[in-house]
């Protein structure tokens, strides 16, 4: 029996189905039986303690009257407005499922061929397609992993922010000292942060002496840049091709850009330093850092984004989540690419890309798989669908991992053939 026929099977296992359109102030529910009747009036309620309330009185009369004891709500989830009321039912012992919206929006307009969309139709669309067994089990986090999830996307949205900023600053480098990045590489780098807070224009650089402006640099860094860095930065300077005009202007948005950036760096800090400290409480976290490339950042990534990996049957789930599950689009004599869903957690995904990056560095068999691939005579594959492919099965070993409660091995990584082929790139 496979996923669907087991969902399908559930609900319409004698239990009342309830379909929710959420939104932020107030909710729209329909409640149906087993065989799509609907059996109560549709339901606006306030989200709030009172309409809950509200929700489950009715319910509880809508199962009175047909002498059903369960209850199986579905909710299309809207950004985090469904949250509140999932919760709720939760703690109350009622079962929740999410209904995909793109799902909804497709079905619209089966049953009566018009385009009409309100939150009453989009409810009663939403506890049809429960009724049809095309829902998902809505997954509730608690302990360390609900502080980690939150943690971790707070984390996502800083690094954004950062990168905002960052890329905001070399565009206005760009404008008015375009030679600035041919002296730092690096311009978060001790010496090149000194630089953009005390001299950031070509003309503030040329009213300090190479001997002052080089002892400057010494004390920044400690003594790793000094006179030969001063020279090729006052160089840059008095040929640069820059705007001189509105200084004073640029100066402060420069200055407001650095403040930005200090702020988005200590605030990372903090939320890494505390993801640190929770991965302590998590027995599993020092299994999956046992791989080489995987440190506490990525190992606490996982498991906000995952959860517990036990409550999974197979790893092939865990692919899915992540939208690392193959898919092609094949037509009669066509056959379509292969490529990735990336209709999972695009967070997962991107760190499970940078652990790949980090064990093919610096991991001798990760490596091995890495030229494997790349070499193999039947469909080889290009440098980063080689990577995606080492994505996946550390999220592969990491699921074994967890199960057999062990710790990573080197020698069972490579098959006999991937073997073979190591020794030939080798």
């Amino acid at each position: 029996m496979d996923a669907r026929t087991t969902k399908l099977a559930e609900a319409q296992e004698a239990a009342v189905i309830v379909g929710v359109d959420v939104a932020k102030r107030a909710h729209w529910a329909r409640v149906i039986d087993p065989r799509g009747r609907e059996l109560v009036k549709p339901l606006r309620f306030d989200n709030s303690r009172v309409g809950f309330l509200r929700l489950e009185q009715v319910l509880a009369e809508a199962l009175g009257g047909v002498g059903l004891e369960r209850v199986i709500v579905g909710l299309e989830p809207s950004g985090h407005y469904w949250k509140p009321l999932a919760w709720h039912l939760y703690s109350r012992g009622i079962r929740v499922v999410l209904v995909n919206p793109y799902h909804v929006k497709c079905s619209k307009e089966l049953d009566d061929n018009s385009q009409l969309k309100s939150d009453r139709k989009d409810a009663l669309l939403v506890a049809s397609l429960v009724q049809q067994g095309r829902f998902l089990g809505a997954y509730f986090p608690e302990g360390a992993y609900a502080d980690l999830r939150v943690l971790v996307t707070e984390r996502f949205h800083l690094k954004r922010r950062l990168n905002s900023a960052i890329n905001r600053l070399r565009g206005m480098l760009d404008e008015y000292f375009p030679e600035y990045e041919g002296v730092f590489r690096d311009l978060l780098g001790k010496a090149s942060w000194w630089v953009l807070r005390h001299c950031p224009f070509p003309q503030d650089v040329l009213e300090y002496d190479p001997e002052g402006l080089a002892t400057s640099l010494k004390l920044a860094t400690r003594g790793r840049v000094g006179m030969k860095r001063a020279r090729v930065l006052m160089r840059a300077a008095s040929e640069s091709v820059g705007v001189k005009v509105g200084p004073a202007s640029a100066r402060q948005k420069l200055y407001c850009l650095l403040d930005e950036i200090e702020f988005y760096r200590r605030q990372l800090e903090v939320v890494e330093a505390r993801m640190r400290e929770l991965l302590e409480r998590l027995p599993e976290a020092k299994l999956l850092m046992s791989i080489p490339g995987v440190g506490p950042l990525v190992a606490a990534t996982v498991l906000g984004e995952v959860g517990d990996f036990r409550r999974f049957r197979h790893w092939k789930q865990l692919r899915k989540l992540a939208g690392y599950n193959l898919v092609a689009q094949s037509s009669g004599q066509k056959e379509g690419r292969s490529v990735i869903s990336k209709r999972g957690r695009p967070v997962l995904r991107h760190i499970l890309y940078l652990a790949a990056l980090a064990t093919v560095t610096r991991s001798g068999e990760f490596r091995a798989l890495y030229e494997s691939l790349r070499m193999r005579q039947r469909n080889p594959l290009k440098g980063k669908q080689a990577l995606v492919a080492v994505a996946t099965k550390i999220l592969r070993i990491m699921f074994a991992l967890v199960k057999s409660g062990q710790e990573y091995c080197p020698g069972k990584l490579l098959g006999r053939c991937q073997q073979q082929l190591a020794e030939a790139a080798a």
